[in-house]
């Protein structure tokens, strides 16, 4: 692994160019181009104010602690995250099958082409944040939250969400060569992962709620749980995870990343002959 990340570091140019080029050709088309990675999210931000925010407020209000009073930076903290998420499992499974001509044609370590596909949806979540600091400094001037030592929350989740992600894309772009099955499964896990996590509602509702105990572990070892709630302690350290849900969340996204880059190397023969 380590002469493979070795590897990777000395072709970084060719994955710019790859992440530059999924981006020109993903907005070639379209009119309002990188606007629409903001336009996406701040849409469902908006709808999901509308029917919690606004027609169920009251029952909202009532979990949402600190956040009560600034929702919509506490919805829009998710989504955004969650876009960079979703988009990046999406892409990364077909990020083989799609290119295989480049593939087998260039000679770069063939890791580029799921991670690539990961950091070019950071660079769209990246494009959000200067909305997500002037949403927070609103609330900053008008007293709803307050900026301090938080703030470190943010780059923490980021690294850990990168982590997670780029072992994951390794994996599922590998298996999807030889099952083509896993696109469709994953649309699928994509739309059940959105609300199996705490993205539009705050974790304190799961813990509160009457479902069984070994349920609500299983749903605090999804490691997003815990990347999602460091997102949102960025503006409301009460959402700090505990001890133990930071250690498993980071715990299991390292092991992800190993996971997915041994498969990926396993899995290369195969994949290169059915390319």
């Amino acid at each position: 692994m380590t002469s493979g990340v070795g590897a990777l570091w000395s072709h970084r140019n060719s994955l710019r160019i790859l992440v530059r080029r999924d981006l020109a050709v993903k907005y070639q088309q379209s009119a309002l181009g990188y606007l629409w990675s903001l336009i996406e999210p701040l849409g469902m931000a908006a709808i999901y104010w509308f029917v919690f925010g606004v027609l169920y407020s009251r029952d909202t209000n009532r979990h949402l602690g600190d956040a009560a009073g600034s929702y919509p930076l506490f919805l829009i903290t998710g989504i955004f995250a969650w876009m960079w998420t979703s988009s990046a499992l999406s892409e990364a499974t077909n990020a083989l099958t799609g290119q295989s001509r480049l593939i087998t044609t260039m000679n770069v370590p063939r890791q580029v082409f799921p991670i690539g596909r990961v950091a070019g949806r950071f660079a769209e979540y990246a494009a959000g944040l200067p909305i997500l600091a002037a949403i927070a400094i609103f609330y900053v001037a008008h007293g709803r939250i307050e900026l301090g030592w938080s703030l470190l929350a943010l780059p923490l989740a980021v690294l850990v969400q990168a982590t997670l992600l780029i072992g994951v894309a390794l994996l599922l772009s590998a298996i999807n060569v030889l099952m083509r099955d896993v696109e469709r499964f994953m649309r699928l896990v994509v739309r059940v992962l959105f609300y199996a996590t705490p993205i539009i509602y705050p974790l304190s509702l799961v813990r509160s709620s009457g479902l069984p105990g070994w349920l609500k572990l299983g749903y605090e070892l999804n490691p997003l749980v815990g990347i999602f709630q460091l997102h949102h302690a960025a503006w409301y350290p009460d959402e700090f995870p505990g001890a133990r849900m930071l250690g498993s969340t980071i715990g299991i996204s390292l092991l992800m990343l190993v996971t997915g880059w041994w498969a990926f190397r396993r899995l290369e023969p195969a994949v290169l002959k059915e390319l």
